[in-house]
C-alpha cells in the first residue's frame, strides 16, 4: 500500500509541475521575454478555458499532493518504533583463552612506560 501511494504521489507531483509550468504568466515578466505572450496552449484551447483548466489542475493536484504526503508520513512513522539501547540485555565479554598464548592474529605490544615529568619553569616576578 505504501509503495502504491508513493507512486501516486510521484505522478501527482509531475502533473502539478506540468500544470504550473503551462500556465500563462499574469505579468509581463520573464515569461514575456521568452515568447509567453502567445503560447501554444492559448491557441489550442483558448486563453480562458486553458487558464481555468490549468488553475483547477494545479489546485486539486496541490491539495492531493499535500494529502498524500501527510498520509505517507503517518504510515512511515507507524512502521518504525524507536528502541532504546537501555532495553537491550547486558552481554558478557567473550572469555579469554585458557592458554597463556595471545589470540591468533594479535601481537603483544610493548608495555607502556611512564615518561619523566619535565621541571616546571619558575614563575617570573
Amino acid at each position: 500500500m505504501y509503495t502504491f501511494l508513493l507512486v501516486i504521489l510521484i505522478i501527482v507531483s509531475l502533473v502539478v509541475m506540468a500544470a504550473v509550468l503551462l500556465q500563462a504568466g499574469k505579468g509581463g515578466g520573464l515569461a514575456a521575454s521568452f515568447g509567453g505572450a502567445s503560447s501554444s496552449s492559448d491557441s489550442l484551447i483558448g486563453s480562458r478555458q486553458a487558464g481555468n483548466l490549468l488553475t483547477r489542475a494545479s489546485w486539486w493536484g496541490g491539495g492531493l499532493f499535500l494529502f498524500l504526503s501527510f498520509v505517507l508520513g503517518l504510515m512511515s512513522v507507524r512502521t518504525r518504533t524507536p528502541k532504546s539501547i537501555l532495553d537491550q540485555p547486558f552481554s558478557t565479554a567473550p572469555a579469554a583463552p585458557a592458554t597463556g598464548a595471545p589470540p591468533t592474529g594479535l601481537t603483544p605490544s610493548a608495555p607502556a612506560t611512564p615518561k619523566e615529568a619535565a621541571p616546571a619553569p619558575a614563575p617570573k616576578q
